[in-house]
Parts: structure tokens; C-alpha cells; sequence
């Protein structure tokens, strides 16, 4: 893991203009945030195929089931609180249900949104998506990662969501890295556990782990970039090969990532979880590492788990 540090929504803003250049169908909506979204990279460069809606993200998802009809593939960016949140029947309805190629990138996700408070921290948004048939979601953890994804997603069809945060994390990959749909990342091979991660968090979970490592105790840390399709194979694997498993997200335990790994072992390989993440209330204003102290989803939380 390097000490360079970047937020994963402006990888995406780069990643979307290099992807721009290289496919004529890509549009992009945006509904009045394109400088907090990056999305502002792509409009500059290509001002026809960007489209800014306004405040008004029902009309921006119905705009984008209705480019991705024509053929057109949309990437439709706002925050997560108004993409999944206000937007939810129209990504249910009229992308999902018909199964449309709209790509749906929700940026400042999770608690660490920082100062704008509990209004704006969607931590339900993994929950509410990943119910949805037809609907693939994914949660980027670097600037690699993200680059990777944002191009991917648009060579499969179909509806996808990408998460996306505010805060800058440290760069995990290097460039020759490989990722694929559906497949997580185990990072070391330790036996004393395993730490699934998700996002903001696998950054921490490497932290814990090289903290760990310095007092004896070996754990791997997982990736689970992809939570739907999740990769069951990788979570039934680390539950038989080490004796702990634990979860850490910047969402509410209640139906995230901790929630999907337990649906997995409850059916193939019963065994203890600790889930880390929000218990079930909102966020609340403050930057964003004293949130994440305040609602125990970081190294020091994760390290408490094993010693």
C-alpha cells in the first residue's frame, strides 16, 4: 500500500474521459454536481454527450433508461444519497426492470461524506441496490481499482452501481494488477483471520493487518469489490482456512457487505462474523477520520478483534 493518497471520485471523473475517447457511445448525466462528481472532466472534453439535468435525478435516471434504448451507453452520476435514495424508483422500474445498460455512479458515499452530516451520508445504499434483480453493485477501494471499474462496467450489459467516496485513500494497487466482476482481491495468506473490506475501508483493513503481523497474529485481508455477484468461493475458502472472520464497512451493518458474507455462510459454511460497520443509525457532521474513529470503522477497531 503507497502513502499517495486520492479519492475515488476524481479517478472516476479521469477514468470517464480517458473511456470517452476510446467509445462514441458513452454519455454522461449529471444532475447539477458535476464538480463535486468530477464529472466535469468528461464535459469539457466532450460538451455534446454531457448532459446536465439539474436538480432533478427521477428525470436523470428516466433520461438515461431512455439514451440506453437508443443505444447509447449513460453513466448517470450524482451523489449516493440521491441516486439511490431519491432515484430509487426509477432505477427499480424503469432501468432495472427492463434491464437497461445505465451505469449509475454514486459518489460521496457512506459516513465519510464529512461535514455535510447525516442528511447526505447514504449508508443504505448497498442494501437497496443489491436487492434489485438485474442490478450488479460494486465498491472501489483505490484509484486503480476505480479506473478499472469504470471502464469494465461498460463492456457488460446491463444496469450497474458503482460506489464511490469523497475521501482520498491511500493506493493499494499497482498498475498490472488484475480485478474481475465477481471475484475478490485476498491480500496476504495468514491463518488467524480473515477481514473482509469493502471501499474506504480495505485501506484500513491493510493497516490492521500490518499492525497485527508486528505482534505475531498472520490475518489475510479480502477485498470484496464486487458485493453482487458476490464471490461465495472466496468467502468459503477464508472461512475454512482461518479462524476468525470479520467485516468492516462505511455502511449500516444491516444488509451491506457483512449482511451479504452472512447469507453466504449461513449457507454454505456456518461460522461466526463480526460485523463492523454503522449499528443502524445516521451519520453526523464532523471530517471525515473523526466519523470514522466515532463509528468504529478503523484499523484500531479491527486490530480489538484479535488481541
Amino acid at each position: 500500500m503507497k502513502n499517495e493518497k486520492k479519492a475515488t471520485r476524481q479517478s472516476y471523473g479521469e477514468a470517464l474521459l480517458e473511456l470517452g475517447k476510446e467509445n462514441e457511445k458513452i454519455v454522461v448525466l449529471d444532475a447539477d454536481l458535476s464538480k463535486a462528481t468530477k464529472t466535469n472532466i468528461f464535459a469539457k472534453e466532450f460538451p455534446k454527450r454531457f448532459f446536465d439535468i439539474g436538480i432533478a435525478e427521477q428525470d436523470m435516471l428516466g433520461t438515461a433508461a431512455g439514451l440506453a434504448t437508443c443505444g447509447k451507453i449513460p453513466y448517470v452520476s450524482t451523489f449516493a444519497m440521491f441516486a439511490a435514495g431519491r432515484g430509487y424508483d426509477q432505477i427499480r422500474n424503469s432501468i432495472c426492470y427492463p434491464n437497461l445498460n445505465v451505469k449509475i455512479c454514486a459518489t460521496h458515499a457512506g459516513i465519510t461524506v464529512g461535514e455535510d452530516g447525516a442528511t447526505h451520508q447514504m449508508l443504505e445504499d448497498i442494501s437497496l441496490m443489491r436487492t434489485i434483480p438485474n442490478m450488479k453493485v460494486i465498491s472501489v477501494s483505490d484509484d486503480i481499482e476505480t479506473k478499472w471499474a469504470v471502464k469494465e462496467i461498460s463492456k457488460i450489459e446491463g444496469p450497474v452501481y458503482l460506489r464511490l467516496s469523497r475521501l482520498a485513500t491511500n493506493i493499494i494497487y499497482e498498475e498490472n494488477q488484475k480485478f474481475e466482476i465477481g471475484k475478490g482481491i485476498e491480500i496476504g495468506n495468514g491463518t488467524d483471520g480473515t477481514v473482509f473490506a469493502t471501499g474506504v475501508t480495505v485501506s484500513q483493513a491493510l493497516k490492521a493487518k500490518e499492525e497485527l503481523k508486528k505482534q505475531g497474529i498472520n490475518i489475510r485481508v479480502v477485498d470484496i469489490h464486487t458485493i453482487k455477484p458476490i464471490d461465495k468461493e472466496l468467502i468459503i475458502k477464508s472461512a475454512r482456512e482461518t479462524k476468525k472472520l470479520v467485516s468492516i464497512e462505511d455502511h449500516n451493518i444491516i444488509g451491506g457487505l457483512g449482511s451479504a458474507i452472512s447469507e453466504v455462510l449461513t449457507e454454505n459454511e456456518p461460522k461466526k462474523l463480526i460485523r463492523l460497520g454503522i449499528k443502524d443509525t445516521f451519520g453526523k457532521s464532523g471530517k471525515a477520520e473523526e466519523l470514522m474513529e466515532k463509528f468504529e470503522i478503523t484499523s484500531k477497531t479491527i486490530i480489538k478483534q484479535f488481541i
